[in-house]
């Protein structure tokens, strides 16, 4: 019998064979590659990492550099402990549930630091970056950030080394001992923890002040930041000296209803 290959019968059944031959095709080379594809994520976020020290991870072995200059740790209990666990390539879900990666290393001048995984929400999709920041835990020491879908020329600029830049050297507290750096207006910073935005990206420009402090403050603990006492609580840092000691005391302890206030303390 002759195959009719007019027949609506045989074009449907033709056009399944081929559909499942594709889709086995496809789905084997996604396999294959899956291993590359991963090492090439953990790969670049490793370069994103050191360009947040300082590195050029277009002209340096990330690999290499990396391996070298980084040594990733998690904050627990009050101190840095080794990660042992397999290299993470996001971070919004670890620290929104409040597991802490720090990545110790040293800068491309020498200087040891602590680098911090951020992430955010921009105008159109998700932000995420590193801020590094120097030994003593209070100053920058470079940034990195980057985003999923920001206009290209306006909020797609924070990526951009300019911008990146102008974090250097900013301090990270303000004298209340909270999270000050920020992202302002284009053109209108005028504070020591103000960084100019993006022109026509305001919206971005804001993500990504939210970003900063949101991230940083969910670190206060390892910065060594403002914590509040409660109500119930004297502040440890009043109690455990006399009042004319207490130099210091609101920004050690935050807001404390029984702190002693630093403006009465004979200096």
């Amino acid at each position: 019998m002759k195959l009719n290959t007019n027949s609506n019968v045989y074009t449907i059944c033709y056009a399944a064979v081929m559909v499942i031959i594709v889709a086995f095709l496809l789905a084997f080379v996604a396999s294959a590659l899956k291993s590359t594809q991963e090492a090439n994520v953990a790969n670049d976020t490793k370069g994103q990492i050191l360009s947040a020290l300082g590195y050029d991870k277009a002209t340096v072995d990330v690999a290499k550099v990396y391996a070298e200059k980084v040594q990733d740790n998690v904050f627990e209990d009050g101190e840095l402990k080794p990660y042992e666990g397999n290299f993470n390539t996001t971070y919004g879900s670890l620290i929104k549930n409040g597991v802490l990666h720090v990545f110790t290393g040293t800068t491309a001048e020498g200087e040891q630091a602590y680098v911090l995984p951020v992430v955010g929400r921009g105008l159109w999709g998700g932000l995420w970056g590193y801020v590094a920041v120097n030994e003593a835990k209070d100053k920058v020491l470079g940034t990195y950030f980057y985003h999923e879908s920001e206009t290209a020329g306006l909020g797609a600029r924070i990526s951009e080394k300019w911008f990146q830049d102008q974090f250097i050297g900013k301090p990270i507290f303000g004298e209340d001992g909270e999270v000050a750096l920020t992202v302002v207006k284009a053109g209108s910073a005028r504070e020591e923890n103000e960084v100019d935005g993006v022109t026509g990206a305001t919206l971005t420009s804001n993500g990504v002040a939210a970003m900063v402090k949101d991230g940083l403050t969910a670190y206060e603990d390892f910065l060594g930041g403002t914590t509040e006492c409660s109500d119930e609580e004297e502040c440890p840092a009043c109690k455990e000296m006399d009042e004319k000691e207490c130099e210091g005391c609101n920004k050690a302890c935050g807001s404390c209803d029984k702190a002693c206030e630093q403006t009465d303390v004979e200096q």
